[in-house]
């Protein structure tokens, strides 16, 4: 799993709490969108936790050019913003599930791991 967050604080906290999980596994850490598409290129995780307003593009052009170059790679977005408009805007980009930060920590894991059972090639985590 990638995650994609500007705040390093963030990131650190979701790979803490993920790496509680015998079965889910962070492989990188991304501060930019462009950087979290370059590293999905190269590492092909499964999962991709995107955040919706990241420098470097933004969390819907992230998206996109994941989908676009990685279709495997399932989507959830993970964001402060639980706005109507966001939430759309992410959604038209490929997002399967979207997550409002502050929620519950089971929450988090759950969205992932539906991610994880429904992914494409039909593995998990």
């Amino acid at each position: 799993m990638l995650v994609a967050d500007d705040n390093p604080v963030i990131g650190d906290a979701l790979r803490a709490l993920l790496e509680t999980e015998p079965d889910i596994e962070v492989v990188a850490i991304a501060l930019t969108a462009g950087e979290a598409v370059a590293l999905t290129e190269l590492l092909c995780p499964e999962v991709a936790v995107l955040d919706v307003r990241i420098p470097g593009g933004g969390g819907a052009w992230m998206a996109r050019e994941i989908r676009r170059r990685v279709p495997h790679t399932r989507l959830m977005a993970f964001s402060a913003h639980s706005d109507t408009r966001s939430i759309a805007q992410m959604a038209s980009a490929g997002v399967s599930e979207y997550v409002v930060k502050g929620s519950p920590n089971t929450e988090i894991v759950a969205a992932i791991r539906r991610l994880c059972v429904n992914s494409a090639n039909g593995t998990e985590c």
